[in-house]
């Protein structure tokens, strides 16, 4: 009989005592331990078992559980008879991060020093005894919701120092989540006071702690040394590229083949794959998210599951307010191809506005993108590699993303499609002006006017609407220029019956047009110049059945001819 497929448990012993469905990966524990770093920060996307993981290793090391050895005496780390010596045998600190998710600096600092305050009240049993003297009895009780920095950012290497010295033996840390806050604060603008906040609790915590053992830390991304880890030589980053740790998070093709097989699912193998497989860590491909691995084992149908826990909100911002080369590449991820980029793996947050590569790195330790091809320079030193959407589960979520970008402000988008489509000029300068009036500035960066700043981020972002919302009945590509305002959009439809559309964008130029009616006969007369049409009449679609616009755009005017 199937196990139970329990959902949202990320706590390791109710797992096993619910004998819910879980896939063993408790030799994480060896691999962590026998590796020897002092500090470990292994990054990985978000909902692929990073929590019940460090829960695991808690329960595992923790002198809590040194009575709850049968939690792991069914698993594979309890082969090792030097493993069972070791569980319930050190002191561990213990916690998350993963809820800080405020809007403001303020709130942040408060919500993480109540976390700090919650874990000194977890350790209240050493003030039961005449065990710390006057001065570690203050600092103790001075760690409240409303402690100054300094009183904070020493608070876990206090407790540290308490512990190793009342159970006489080094302690162990562990750190959920340590960059959500850090995500929050570069989407609400307060990311400089934070990481000031947050590089200095780092630094005391784990830089040459003399009572620290190992201390291990979880998270999607790495944020770059000089941000929160300056002065830190101690640690040993993990990403998705490296070749440690990479069966210990996500399920393997065969731990989900196995899967399917015990839940009667083994016909829906090829879909299952398509859906959700494409997560590479270090050389080993082919590791599914287990989020939408256990909901499609509970509920047994294709749905985006991964994507239906968080808003995605700074991936959205990035690629809305992104500059046009990063809407352009993105084209050609949802049109099923790859793009070719330099990775850096230390994300700078404050450069992911102005660095198109700091976008497509955060992108790739988020999970929403997989490595299809790298490649190493020797002569040049340079490495290169080859990006696509993950799975059919990411592209899904991105389609959704982008058209929830106009469907959000007005309904008139889906009205302009619709004039598109029937031919219907009138309407279609109707609604596309309205549709740029409202949306214009959702596309800029904030630095500069909107009215002064190139359309490009509204036109650019226009066509993913389009491609994404048109995707079932046409073919679409566009064929880009380098060079200022110029670019077209070819829409070839899949039903012969169907009429093909050509669009041309211009930006208005006021040394060369007097009227916006000018710029439109530019487009169009570009159409014609460059042979636009040829490619559709070499597949068989009569010139009568090619319907071609001019787009002209001054500031958030727009004239379609």
């Amino acid at each position: 009989m199937a196990r139970t497929v329990g959902l949202g448990y990320q706590n390791f012993e109710q797992v096993i005592e619910n004998n819910n469905f879980y896939i063993d990966k408790t030799l994480f524990i060896k691999e962590w331990w026998e590796n020897k770093d002092a500090v470990t920060l292994i990054t990985r996307p978000r909902r692929f078992g990073k929590t019940l993981n460090l829960s695991m290793t808690e329960q595992f090391f923790s002198l809590k559980y040194a009575d709850k050895s049968n939690l792991f005496s069914g698993f594979l780390i309890w082969k090792y008879a030097e493993y069972q010596r070791l569980q319930g045998t050190y002191p561990v600190i213990s916690l998350s991060f993963a809820n800080i998710k405020e809007a403001n600096y303020i709130t942040a600092r408060r919500k993480i020093c109540q976390i700090l305050s919650n874990l000194y009240s977890e350790h209240n049993f050493l003030l039961k005894q005449d065990f710390l003297d006057k001065k570690e009895r203050k600092f103790f009780e001075d760690v409240t919701v409303d402690m100054d920095d300094v009183t904070a950012t020493l608070s876990i290497h206090q407790l540290t120092s308490y512990l190793a010295k009342y159970y006489n033996k080094k302690v162990i840390i562990l750190l959920d989540e340590y960059d959500t806050p850090m995500q929050e604060a570069y989407v609400n603008g307060y990311w400089n006071e934070l990481a000031d906040f947050i590089r200095s609790l780092f630094n005391s915590t784990f830089k040459e702690n003399p009572y620290l053992e190992r201390a291990l830390m979880t998270g999607i991304t790495r944020v770059s040394k000089e941000s929160v880890f300056s002065d830190l030589n101690n640690i040993t980053v993990v990403t998705t590229t490296s070749d440690l740790y990479t069966n210990s998070f996500g399920f393997t093709q065969q731990e989900v083949w196995n899967a399917l097989d015990e839940y009667g699912l083994t016909a829906k193998k090829k879909a299952v794959k398509e859906w959700y497989d494409g997560f590479t860590f270090g050389q080993k491909t082919d590791i599914y998210n287990p989020w939408s691995i256990l909901n499609y084992l509970k509920f047994k149908k294709f749905s985006c599951y991964w994507s239906n826990t968080s808003s995605n909100g700074l991936v959205g911002k990035l690629i809305q307010e992104g500059i046009a080369d990063v809407k352009i590449l993105f084209e050609d991820l949802l049109s099923g191809k790859t793009i070719c980029t330099a990775i850096d793996e230390q994300i700078i947050f404050n450069q992911l506005g102005d660095r198109e590569s700091a976008i497509w790195s955060l992108l790739l330790a988020s999970g929403y993108l997989k490595v299809a091809n790298y490649t190493f320079n020797e002569t040049q030193g340079e490495e290169a590699y080859e990006l696509t959407l993950t799975n059919k589960e990411i592209f899904l979520t991105f389609k959704n993303m982008i058209k929830g970008w106009f469907t959000e402000f007005t309904p008139a988008y889906n009205r302009f499609i619709k004039a598109l489509i029937a031919g219907d000029i009138k309407a279609m300068n109707q609604y596309m002006n309205q549709v740029a009036l409202k949306t214009f500035s959702y596309f800029d960066t904030g630095k500069h006017p909107s009215e002064e700043t190139e359309p490009e981020r509204f036109y650019h972002g226009f066509v993913l609407g389009l491609i994404v919302d048109l995707a079932d009945n046409y073919s679409i590509t566009s064929n880009r220029e380098s060079g200022f305002g110029r670019y077209d959009v070819i829409l070839e439809p899949l039903n012969v019956k169907t009429e093909a559309i050509i669009l041309e964008f211009k930006v208005h130029d006021k040394n060369s047009e007097n009227t916006l009616e000018e710029t439109v006969d530019e487009a169009l007369k570009q159409i014609e110049k460059k042979q636009y049409a040829a490619s559709l009449e070499t597949k068989g679609i009569k010139a009568e059945r090619i319907k071609k616009y001019g787009f002209a755009f001054e500031g958030k005017r727009v004239l379609i001819g």
